[in-house]
C-alpha cells in the first residue's frame, strides 16, 4: 500500500470517527432540546413551575397530554399495594380515568394501561409526592383539604373494591399502608 492510500485511509477513517462522534453530539443535543420543550408543555399543562418535579415527570414519561394520569398515580399505588391487580380494580379505575377524559386511544389512556399491565416503579409515586406538593403550594388550605379528602376517599374506594383478604375486612394492612402514604403527601 502507497504511502498515499496509507494517508488516504487513515483520513478516511478520522473523518468517519468524528463523522460518529458528532451524530452523537447532534443526538444528545436533540434529546436535551426535546427534554426541554417537554418540560415546558408539562409546566403548562399543569401549571408547575418547580424544575425537579417536572424533570422527574420528564424521566418518567410524561408529556402534557398524559399529565392527568397523574391524579390517578394514588389509585394504581393502591391497587398494586399486594402485589396484584384485580379485574374490580382495574375496572374502578378505567371508570375514574374516562370520567377524566382519558378513554381509549388517548395519551393518558395508553400510559395508564401501562400501569394497569406492569406494576409502575416507586419513583411514579415519589414523582406524584412531588407533582402534589407542587399543585399544593398553588392552592389556598381549603383547596388542599378539599383535594386530599377527594384523592384520599378514592384511593379508599378502590381499595375496598378489592375485598380484603378472604373477604375478611375491606382492605388489607397493605393498602391501609399505601393509603397512609397518600394522605401524608399532603402533610399534616
Amino acid at each position: 500500500m502507497s504511502t498515499i492510500a496509507l494517508e488516504q485511509r487513515g483520513q478516511a477513517l478520522e473523518d468517519e470517527f468524528f463523522h460518529k462522534e458528532n451524530e452523537k453530539k447532534l443526538a444528545k443535543l436533540r434529546e436535551q432540546l426535546s427534554a426541554s420543550e417537554t418540560k415546558e408543555e408539562l409546566k403548562k399543562a399543569s401549571g408547575m413551575s418547580d424544575d425537579a418535579v417536572l424533570d422527574k415527570l420528564v424521566a418518567l414519561g410524561m408529556r402534557g397530554p398524559t399529565v392527568a394520569a397523574l391524579s390517578l398515580v394514588p389509585l394504581i399505588a393502591v391497587a398494586w399495594a399486594d402485589g396484584e391487580l384485580h379485574d374490580n380494580e382495574r375496572e374502578s379505575i378505567l371508570q375514574a380515568a374516562n370520567a377524566k377524559g382519558m378513554g381509549p386511544g388517548t395519551p393518558g389512556h395508553e400510559i395508564l394501561t401501562s400501569w394497569l399491565t406492569r406494576k409502575p416503579d416507586d419513583s411514579l409515586f415519589d414523582a406524584w409526592v412531588g407533582y402534589i406538593g407542587a399543585l399544593m403550594a398553588q392552592l389556598n388550605e381549603e383547596q388542599v383539604r378539599l383535594l386530599k379528602n377527594q384523592i384520599v376517599g378514592f384511593a379508599r374506594v378502590i381499595a375496598e373494591s378489592a375485598g380484603g383478604f378472604l373477604g375478611f375486612g375491606k382492605v388489607s394492612g397493605t393498602e391501609e399502608k399505601v393509603l397512609a402514604r397518600v394522605a401524608e403527601a399532603f402533610g399534616k
